[in-house]
């Protein structure tokens, strides 16, 4: 194979050429036609054979290493990874149920994963090592596994530009279960929390079952209404500054500003919500507010759109005031989330595989979200289209006097999600969020053109 022959093959047009050969490589590794050990050509050779830039081939055999297919030995080049039969059987079982679903029909709905790009082999790698250690095979730290927050303390850092300590993250299993413990904990001092409208259902739901009132700011494609809080007796507030749920807006700089501003002249917080900050398309990803001021902020996140949503994982950073005393009320209650999975997450941030995945799935993802765009605009004119700078979806605007669009777009197989319900003061009509992590190119394109004969007798 070392010569690069049986690597010919028609390229399609509708998918980028380096995905393409990762598939083609990665298929014949799976299927055993290409042997453990067996050496690969060279990635010059190979750019050769297939007449495509030398930065093609790179980027199909950077995805092929990150996920484990194979390796690079120093000097002497490719190698085909040995798999184990045992992963072979799992891989065909993981990837089946998705074909009988997307044989029904075309899902949009926002909170999925790209599952064909999912590193297997390295998180199978890790999970098998953590497993060998006896410390798996005890009860974990009340408060997260020091091995993840160790290598969180340092991604926060580099990614974020937040600088925090050990003990002011916390690692629980989801954004809304550490949502719970905080509202339990703010509401010694507060009873009113400011919410964006349109905004985050699960924020609301949480502080309501704790007894807060509720008030709203204004989000819209260029941000939220700040100037509103001037009229507003709440010290606490909830966003989504880099990326606004579900207008997917970002707030500039004078906003961010303006915000922190605000909560330290009056001895309150921001509850920062970046579930999705890892996914910008048109420039780096913002700073968050933590990085601007950790006193006043408390900052969450999660793995579930960046990684996997089953994994359930997330995390948040304290300000310092909050710290002892967050740990005095819950020092007496176990950790929801999986201490496997912790050791297991953090020994894929150590090794390097953390941020493989990120900078992969964030070319895969913005070249989706240029098709979609693409689509919206060629098959849906009338649509008015939010927030396709960044995120895994996009929101979508369809005219107020078109009716029953949801069931239309059933009886032609496509899931969309209406979100008119996430809008507190006013009584918007036809918003509809667009989701397309695990959708093919190919089913974006006609998941849209579905859509436009669906509605185009609305």
């Amino acid at each position: 194979m070392s010569d690069g022959g049986s690597m010919i093959f028609t390229f399609h047009s509708k998918t980028a050429k380096y995905i393409q050969i990762y598939e083609k490589i990665a298929a014949l590794i799976r299927t055993k036609q290409l042997r453990e050990n067996e050496k690969l050509p060279s990635i010059r050779v190979l750019a050769e054979h297939l007449q495509v830039s030398r930065n093609t081939t790179l980027e199909a055999y950077e995805i092929l290493l990150a996920e484990g297919y194979i390796r690079a030995e120093q000097k002497k080049g490719y190698y085909v990874n040995p798999l184990e039969s045992i992963y072979i059987q799992k891989a065909e079982v993981f990837t089946q149920p998705y074909i009988e679903e997307s044989s029904i029909g075309i899902d949009f709905r926002a909170g999925a994963v790209d599952q064909r790009h999912f590193p297997y082999t390295v998180w199978q790698k890790y999970s098998k090592e953590v497993l060998k250690h006896s410390k798996s095979y005890t009860y974990g730290e009340v408060f997260g596994e020091r091995e993840l927050i160790v290598q969180l303390r340092q991604y926060l850092f580099q990614a974020r530009g937040i600088q925090t300590t050990e003990q002011a993250i916390v690692i629980g299993s989801s954004t809304q279960q550490l949502l719970l413990q905080l509202s339990f904990l703010l509401k010694k001092r507060f009873n009113r929390i400011l919410l964006e409208d349109p905004g985050y259902e699960g924020v609301r739901h949480v502080f309501e079952l704790q007894g807060f009132q509720f008030d709203t700011v204004d989000a819209t494609k260029d941000g939220l209404a700040l100037q509103q809080l001037a009229t507003k007796i709440a010290k606490l507030m909830y966003v989504t500054p880099s990326h606004q749920y579900p207008f997917g807006s970002a707030l500039s700089i004078q906003q961010r500003l303006t915000l922190i501003e605000w909560a330290c002249n009056n001895k309150g917080y921001i509850i920062e919500d970046d579930y999705d900050g890892e996914f910008r398309y048109e420039q780096k990803p913002f700073p968050a507010l933590a990085s601007l001021n950790p006193q006043c902020t408390i900052y969450m996140a999660t793995f579930s759109k960046s990684f996997l949503p089953g994994i359930r994982l997330a995390y948040m950073v304290l300000p310092p005031d909050l710290i002892d005393l967050y740990k005095e009320i819950f020092q007496h209650f176990e950790n929801t989330a999986s201490k496997i999975h912790q050791l297991t997450m953090a020994k894929l941030m150590a090794g390097g595989e953390w941020s493989k995945h990120i900078r992969r799935m964030r070319k895969i993802y913005r070249e989706k979200m240029a098709v979609l765009k693409e689509c919206l605009i060629s098959e849906l004119p009338h649509s008015i289209v939010y927030g396709e700078q960044a995120g895994l979806y996009v929101l979508i605007k369809m005219p107020s006097n078109m009716k029953n669009l949801i069931e239309k777009a059933h009886e032609k197989g496509v899931n969309v999600q209406c979100v008119d319900n996430l809008f507190q003061q006013k009584n918007e009509k036809n918003y509809f969020l667009v989701g397309f992590a695990n959708c093919t190119l190919e089913e974006i394109r006609q998941g849209v053109q579905r859509l436009a004969i669906a509605w185009e007798e609305s």
